[in-house]
């Protein structure tokens, strides 16, 4: 042995057993290849009864005993199932030493993974009272989003999840983590107060930092997370390519391969529904398209219009042909409804409607209630409409179609009348719960 070199404590060897296990876990992907991620979950349980084993063999020379639970407990809790055992070591610990804030942590990690949620909380925020750690934060973010309530009491504690996650950040801004637990939050807060542009895209930037963290970016949960935005906000690529990347870190994950699979086949429909315009026969479209007149307009027969700012807007009827793939200022567009698609997600509810030189496009209309869905032959008006070009090539599969995305129903007027408010619903997007 070199003079001078330091031999470590039983309790620091103890320690660096449990810590390289977490390394092993959290970089796995990043060191053995996205195509060995299928083994991922049997390889850490694997490295875990080894280092078991070797916690066994120096837990006699470890005197403090709390921390020894801790350890123990740390290491059984690696994997994303809940362990009764981790959750009996982890309650030594915290009961001989109260002020072991990681066992608290680790602890509430276990009643998460348990589903008892209440309990989780209460040791998040227990750790909490005895020090401010960005483990505890985010995690306590997660938690509340999760409590149940009346709507202005989910508001609150959304708005605190936001609060939670943003004060991990600030520990430690280099923390994927920490930001992809934010970003939820925000995804969170953007549909359950209405559509909320600043919260959307403060969720995006928060995925993206989390993204530059490599073990954020092996999370499976970002990826998926992410994709369920972008395929809400229309970026159908790539909401394809986070599905896909999702189902490649956890093979076993169904709900990500089946979400790519749905998305692919639902914009494939409405490829093919444009360009058949529903298979309906010719003289029914004739008879559609013919039958378009400036009742169809209702309220903005006036041609003028309320934009969602309150400001006034004068418009300019124009055909479907002449959109740009832009929002249409001043424009106001009106077609017949010439077939939809019944969708699994029908997040947006999509339509294909046929103006007067039978011009046909799909339209895409999120938040829209069940009960609201459109039907054949009936006339709809859509003022300053978004165009936007879809053009997806996924597993040798390649789809382009134009659409127009409407954002909210309440402008739309179907056969002269407004959907107003009442047809307006909240998504309820499938997310996945992060787990540390």
């Amino acid at each position: 042995m070199a003079a001078g070199e330091r031999v470590s404590s039983p309790t620091e060897q103890a320690e660096a057993v449990a810590d390289e296990l977490y390394d092993f876990r959290d970089h796995f992907v990043e060191r053995f290849g996205i195509e060995k991620a299928g083994e991922k979950d049997a390889e850490v349980s694997k490295k875990m009864e080894e280092c078991l084993q070797r916690l066994d063999e120096i837990q006699g020379d470890v005197k403090n005993k709390a921390q020894l639970h801790y350890l123990r407990g740390k290491i059984l809790n690696v994997t994303s199932k809940y362990s009764p055992e981790a959750e009996e070591a982890l309650g030594k610990a915290v009961k001989l030493d109260p002020r072991l804030v990681e066992a608290w942590n680790h602890l509430g990690e276990c009643y998460w993974k348990k589903e008892d949620i209440s309990a989780a909380k209460n040791c998040f925020t227990g750790a909490l009272n005895h020090s401010k750690n960005k483990v505890s934060l985010r995690n306590l973010s997660m938690v509340l989003r999760q409590l149940s309530g009346p709507p202005v009491e989910k508001v609150k504690l959304i708005e605190e999840s936001i609060e939670r996650a943003k004060e991990a950040v600030q520990l430690d801004i280099t923390d994927g983590t920490s930001w992809l637990i934010l970003g939820n939050a925000y995804v969170c807060q953007t549909f359950s107060q209405g559509q909320n542009p600043k919260a959307l895209k403060q969720a995006m930037q928060a995925y993206t930092q989390a993204d530059k963290d490599s073990v954020a970016r092996a999370n499976p949960d970002l990826h998926f997370n992410r994709a369920v935005t972008y395929k809400y906000i229309g970026e159908y690529q790539l909401a394809l390519d986070g599905f896909s990347m999702a189902s490649q870190l956890d093979p076993s994950w169904s709900e990500a391969k089946t979400k790519e699979t749905e998305l692919l086949r639902y914009l494939s429909d409405v490829q093919k529904m444009i360009e058949t315009k529903g298979k309906m026969k010719q003289k029914k479209i004739d008879s559609l398209s013919s039958s378009i007149s400036d009742r169809d307009l209702g309220p903005y027969s006036s041609l003028e219009y309320v934009d969602t700012g309150g400001k006034t807007v004068a418009l300019t009827c124009c055909k479907l042909a002449e959109l740009q793939p832009k929002i249409n200022a001043g424009k106001l567009v009106v077609g017949k409804v010439v077939c939809s698609i019944n969708s699994t997600d029908s997040v947006p509810f999509p339509v294909c409607i046929v103006d007067e030189d039978q011009t046909a496009i799909a339209v895409m209309v999120n938040k829209l209630a069940q009960d609201a869905g459109m039907k054949i032959g009936d006339s709809v008006a859509i003022p300053e409409p978004q165009l936007k070009k879809v053009k997806v090539s996924h597993k040798e599969t390649e789809i382009s179609f134009p659409c127009i995305q409407v954002d909210s129903p309440r402008l739309l007027v179907v056969n002269g009348r407004k959907l107003g408010a009442s047809k307006e619903v909240q998504p309820i997007l499938s997310t996945r719960a992060v787990s540390d």
